[in-house]
C-alpha cells in the first residue's frame, strides 16, 4: 500500500548495492523539480528500521530539492523477502547484472539461503545464480567500488575487459590498473575499447602513457592510424575487415558461453562437435597470429 513517509526515516544501508548513473540522475532531478516524485520508493519495514531498497536516485534528488516527505511502498517486513520481491519486478524496473549479483550474495551469505532456494524462488536456474556470484568474486574491491559509483561503464567492464581476464587469469591486477587510470574521465565506450586494446595488446609506450593519465594523447595516436589507407590493396582491406570481425566474434562467443539459456541436449551435442574443430586449429592459429603480429609490428 502506498503511503507518505518522512525522508529522514529511511535507512540507506543498501545504497551501495545500486549503481550510480549521474546523467540519468540529473534528468530525474529536473523532472522531480517540475512534477514531484511520481513513482514511490520501495523498501522493507523491519522491526528495527525502514530499509530502502529501490529509489535512491529519487531519495538523493529529494534531499537536494528540500523535499521532506516522499511516497513509499513496503515490500514486506523481512529483508530477504523484500530483496526477492525487488528482484522479481517487471523488466522496465529490472536491476542491472551487478546489482543482482550484490543482492544475491547477501541472500546467500547474510540471510542463509541456499543457491537452490534462491534459484527456485526467483524462477531462475542455479547457473544463473552461480554466474552472478562468480562475477563479484572475480572482481577486486577497488573495481567494484569504481563500477558502483558510476565512474566506469559496466558494459565496458563486462564486454571489453572481462574477455582479457578469461584468456589470462593473471591479468586481474592489470585490469585494475587500467580501470583506475580510465575511471571518471567520461570516455565513450568506443574510446575505452580503443584504449583497452592498446593497453593489453599494444606497445609498452602506450601502456605507460595510459597508466600515466595521458589518455588524450593515447587516443590521438590510436585514431591517427586510418582504418583504410589508400595504399592498401583490396585484398589487404578484406583481411583487415576479417580480422576486425574475428575479434568481435571472439568477444561475443566468450561472453555467451556461460549464458544459462544454453541448456538443450541438442545444442550441447552440436556445440561439442563444432568446439572440437575449433580447438584442433587453436594452436596453429595462435602461432600464425603471433607471427603475423610480429611481422606487422615492423611496418
Amino acid at each position: 500500500m502506498r503511503e507518505t513517509v518522512e525522508l529522514s526515516s529511511l535507512d540507506l544501508r543498501y545504497e551501495g548495492h545500486r549503481l550510480r548513473d549521474h546523467a540519468r540522475e540529473a534528468r530525474l532531478l529536473a523532472s522531480i523539480a517540475q512534477r514531484g516524485i511520481e513513482e514511490p520508493l520501495e523498501g522493507v519495514d523491519t522491526p528495527d528500521a525502514r530499509l530502502l531498497l529501490d529509489g535512491f536516485k529519487r531519495c538523493r534528488s529529494a534531499k537536494k530539492l528540500g523535499i521532506a516527505c516522499v511516497p513509499y511502498v513496503s515490500l514486506g517486513a523481512e529483508e530477504a523477502t523484500g530483496i526477492l520481491s525487488l528482484m522479481r519486478v517487471s523488466t522496465d524496473k529490472a536491476l542491472g547484472i551487478l546489482e543482482q549479483a550484490r543482492f544475491l550474495v547477501d541472500l546467500l551469505s547474510i540471510h542463509g539461503m541456499s543457491l537452490a532456494e534462491v534459484a527456485e524462488t526467483l524462477s531462475r536456474s542455479k547457473g544463473w545464480v552461480s554466474m552472478r556470484r562468480r562475477l563479484l568474486d572475480e572482481m577486486s574491491p577497488a573495481i567494484r567500488e569504481i563500477l558502483f559509483r558510476g565512474a566506469f561503464p559496466v558494459y565496458s567492464y563486462m564486454y571489453t575487459l572481462r574477455p582479457f581476464m578469461r584468456m589470462n587469469a593473471d591479468r586481474r591486477d592489470e585490469i585494475e590498473r587500467f580501470v583506475r587510470a580510465v575511471a571518471g574521465q567520461r570516455l565513450s565506450v568506443r574510446d575505452i575499447e580503443l584504449l583497452a586494446q592498446a593497453y593489453f595488446r599494444g606497445p609498452p609506450a602506450l601502456r605507460e602513457a595510459i597508466e600515466g593519465g595521458k589518455l588524450g594523447w593515447s587516443l590521438e595516436q590510436l585514431k591517427s592510424v586510418p582504418e583504410d589507407r589508400e595504399a592498401c590493396t583490396e585484398f589487404e582491406r578484406g583481411l583487415l575487415r576479417e580480422l576486425q570481425l574475428l575479434r568481435k566474434s571472439m568477444q561475443r562467443v566468450m561472453a555467451q558461453c556461460h549464458d544459462p539459456r544454453l541448456a538443450s541436449r541438442a545444442f550441447y551435442a552440436q556445440a561439442n562437435l563444432v568446439t572440437a574443430g575449433l580447438l584442433s586449429t587453436l594452436e596453429p592459429f595462435g602461432q600464425r597470429m603471433k607471427e603475423f603480429y610480429d611481422r606487422t609490428g615492423y611496418a
